[in-house]
């Protein structure tokens, strides 16, 4: 028999720090060991699996799509992929659509997008937020700060700046005439599930009306339902002028997205950018689904069943005062700022058979399938009771 951890450290680099179990399948909110064991699934593949694992319609649109063809390339029409550009626009009231492969490329398209319409209008400079998380292609690196990233591995994009997140003043300082864009993460997920506070959004927007910058919405983790709404930024009633969607909207296969507003239609000429599998016509067909299910009342109960962890998760802290700092997040996606290493507290509800995961040092993320109930929530709340208890501070 395969030891398939033991083959994995052979072949395979070591860049992940994966979780001490090896799945043989997958279903609903559970993901299964090869030992036979069950876990609650509360991570959703970094909050990939929108509909959970293995739904029926995921399921039913990947056989119906492969049957007709897989890959074409972009030298054709295809209608998978054209019935979802409708839908988003339809959805979110952007004109017009790229498709992509990941959120990282999704967000390198974005620079490119925005770096041309700025270059005729002498816009060359960007500038992104402290604690963002756009991607690992060097587009994606050079608006971010996260050292364990790009240590000894630049140099990256000129004309690049990293500004104080909710911080006005700061912004205001890195703001001028050859600003470009502005790169938003409204609910960053790496960066510890923080939010953007009010006032900050509304200085971004009014420095927009006086320099005549793009604005960039990354909501490739807070995008497509996760927050109740569509949009974490419709939070704080702005739109954005170019938004990156990815994880979610592919239901669980590769797909990213660039949408734009209509005045942004013109600005790439035909072969100024392109995919090769961008816009895949089985992922169309399952982010098809995954748009259908959120129309057809997901977003309602995906609002409802997070303002029921919410309450749990504040039930949670205040029974554990001394572990439990903060409770952050929107609708499914959640964060708890601990007093401690999210990490020790990964391992322990590993034990209870609950799948979480660690960001930003301190903050245990919670981003489960968008279909979760609140057996499930409950079941999640006693394994974090029973693996507070277990972690000692001494």
């Amino acid at each position: 028999m395969i030891n398939y951890i033991e083959e994995e450290h052979r072949t395979i680099f070591q860049t992940y720090k994966r979780l001490p179990l090896v799945v043989d399948k997958a279903e609903g909110c559970r993901i299964y060991d090869t030992e036979g064991n069950c876990y609650l699934d509360f991570l959703a593949g970094i909050a990939v699996n929108a509909l959970g694992h293995s739904h029926p319609r995921i399921i039913e649109a990947i056989e119906k799509q492969s049957k007709k063809y897989m890959h074409l390339s972009n030298y054709f029409y295809q209608p998978a992929q054209i019935e979802l550009a409708k839908k988003l626009t339809e959805m979110t009231g952007y004109g017009r659509v790229f498709f992509s492969n990941s959120g990282t490329e999704a967000m390198d398209g974005a620079i490119k997008l925005a770096r041309r319409w700025g270059f005729d209008r002498g816009k060359t400079e960007i500038t992104a937020f402290s604690g963002g998380f756009h991607g690992r292609t060097y587009g994606a690196l050079s608006v971010m700060d996260k050292p364990l990233y790009k240590d000894k591995m630049g140099p990256f994009l000129p004309n690049m700046k990293i500004s104080g997140y909710n911080n006005p003043q700061e912004l205001e300082a890195n703001i001028n005439q050859s600003t470009c864009a502005v790169i938003l993460e409204f609910i960053q997920g790496e960066g510890g599930v923080t939010m953007a506070v009010p006032d900050f959004v509304n200085k971004i927007f009014e420095l927009k009306e006086k320099y005549e910058f793009l604005v960039i919405a990354d909501e490739i983790q807070a995008g497509t339902g996760r927050t109740g709404k569509f949009f974490g930024f419709e939070h704080y009633n702005v739109k954005p002028d170019i938004v990156t969607l990815a994880k979610g909207i592919g239901g669980g296969l590769p797909l990213g997205v660039i949408l734009s507003q209509e005045h942004l239609a013109d600005v790439w000429a035909k072969g100024s950018h392109g995919t090769t599998y961008g816009g895949n016509a089985v992922a169309c067909a399952t982010g098809l689904v995954v748009l259908e299910e959120l129309e057809n009342g997901l977003l309602d109960k995906i609002s409802e069943t997070g303002d029921y962890l919410k309450s749990k998760l504040n039930e949670v802290m205040n029974q554990f005062p001394d572990k439990v700092l903060e409770v952050r997040g929107r609708g499914l996606m959640a964060g708890l700022l601990l007093s401690f290493d999210a990490g020790l507290l990964v391992e322990e509800l590993l034990n209870h058979k609950v799948i979480a995961n660690a960001c930003s040092g301190k903050v245990l993320r919670l981003v489960p399938p968008l279909l979760i109930g609140k057996n499930e929530v409950d079941e999640f709340i006693e394994a974090l009771r029973l693996s507070l208890v277990q972690i000692n501070l001494n």
